[in-house]
């Protein structure tokens, strides 16, 4: 087996515009607390390569992670559907471009990023040497909270408690996966930690530039480590948010650090625990996926669009408004649903679902936000010995919510959709399990083995 590593910088200028928390809240960066990066991890065996790439923002695009792929592919000959591109989904990065209101781009940023981003990956198959692997599933709590099923969520003081714990583990993410790389010395060369749940400990009121907990965490760990390159994998966070949550700039930016180590220590304790795994295959395959979405014709688009105009046009409106703001992102989504319909185009694209397996580790990864729930259903069901759900992977379409929670709609389930310019989905629960296993069957099935 060969394994190589690569990074590069994608840290904004200051003063783009954040993404997250709100519709035009022109959340705009006043500093760079840390940097962000792109990281990549390449592994050979056997001729086959897989190229993972994590990245310290939000959301990428597939627009954009098409590019990536394609600038790999020129300069090392790797066939594009060989590279995934995972998100953080950090809130303290700049907007990528796709988001109605929840930030607004910065066209240069936006330009340069595929760039920026294949320079980690193209170093990482560049750097392929022979390498070990190894892996360990470590306890991590005192992290995530449920917000969709726990409330109220603890205060300041209890979360920054040491000792503080969910009250219902059972509803978030409690192990993280550490994977180690080593070169033939037995020297450090690379860490993959994969997690679930929302990296927002800083807010609508920090205005800082860096990675949250993870970013930061990781960060920390590759300073005790030179020389390594250490990825982030961001899980099943669709309904879990960090146990900090809306706090105040400066409360914000101390508990970051508190949240951060303590993900830190379960990285390290991963790294110390980490057996060798027994990596006989690189296998990597990408599906499309159609799920099926909510039935809305040319006449409700434009009744609904009725709707968000009269809040936007009433007497006495005023843009500083929340709600004037929000009919407004509606009201942008719908024109576009509007156009898109007079011209024939597709209201929707199909979804790239990818899949990589490293011998007996299956990674399948969904541009969702997705919820714990669908992740648990497919590890109880997964065939590979080690398997890992990501979400915000290739590209952003919307939240993958539960059934209990689409059942009761609202923000996961009819806002984000709206936001990301796509319709709600109608069953993604059921379908995203279909499909995660799908790729799982393809990879570690009867036929696969």
């Amino acid at each position: 087996m060969r394994i190589g590593v690569g990074r590069n910088d994608l840290t904004p200028r200051v003063g783009v515009e954040l993404v997250g928390f709100g519709a035009f809240i022109n959340r705009h960066s006043v500093g760079v607390r840390d940097r962000l990066w792109a990281r990549a991890m390449a592994f050979e065996v056997g001729g086959e390569t897989a190229v993972i790439v994590g990245l310290d923002l939000c959301v990428i695009y597939r627009d954009t992670t098409e590019r990536v792929c394609e600038l790999v592919h020129e300069a090392t000959g790797i066939p594009p559907e060989r590279v995934m591109v995972n998100c953080s989904h950090t809130h303290s990065g700049p907007e990528t471009g796709g988001l109605i209101g929840w930030g607004q781009p910065d066209q240069p940023y936006i330009e340069l990023l595929p760039d920026r981003i294949a320079v980690a990956a193209i170093a990482a198959v560049e750097d392929l040497r022979p390498a070990t692997l190894a892996h360990a599933k470590v306890p991590c709590e005192g992290i995530g909270v449920n917000r969709e099923y726990e409330s109220p969520r603890p205060t300041l003081e209890e979360a920054l408690r040491d000792d503080w714990r969910s009250a219902h583990p059972e509803l978030t993410d409690t192990t993280a996966h550490v994977l180690v790389a080593r070169d033939e010395s037995g020297e450090m060369i690379g860490f993959v930690s994969s997690f679930g749940c929302h990296p927002v400990v800083c807010c609508a009121q920090s205005r800082w530039i860096h990675g949250d907990f993870p970013g930061v965490a990781t960060n920390l760990i590759e300073r005790e480590h030179p020389g390594a390159v250490g990825l982030f994998l961001q899980g099943a966070q669709g309904d879990v948010n960090s146990c900090v949550v809306h706090e105040p700039e400066q409360e914000a930016l101390l508990a970051l650090d508190v949240i951060a180590g303590r993900y830190a220590r379960c990285v390290r304790e991963g790294l110390r625990a980490a057996r060798p795994l027994e990596v006989d295959r690189v296998e990597v395959i990408r599906r499309a996926a159609q799920f099926s979405r909510r039935a809305l014709e040319l006449e409700d688009f434009r009744e609904l669009l009725a709707e968000q105009e009269a809040v936007i046009h009433a007497p006495g409106a005023s843009d500083t408004d929340q709600q004037v703001r929000l009919a407004t992102v509606r009201a942008i989504a719908y024109r576009r649903f509007i156009e898109a319909h007079n011209e024939g185009r597709p209201l929707v694209r199909p979804t790239v679902m990818q899949g990589i397996r490293l011998g007996p580790l299956g990674i399948y990864g969904a541009p969702f936000e997705i919820f714990q729930a669908i992740k648990n259903d497919v590890l109880e069901q997964a065939q590979a010995p080690i398997p890992l759900v990501l979400g915000v992977t290739n590209d952003s379409v919307s939240y993958a919510p539960d059934r209990e929670t689409a059942a009761r709609g609202g923000y996961a389930t009819d806002q984000v959709p709206l936001m990301q310019g796509t319709l709600p989905l109608a069953n993604i629960h059921d379908e995203l399990v279909e499909a995660l296993l799908g790729l799982d069957a393809e990879l570690f099935g009867q036929q696969a083995t």
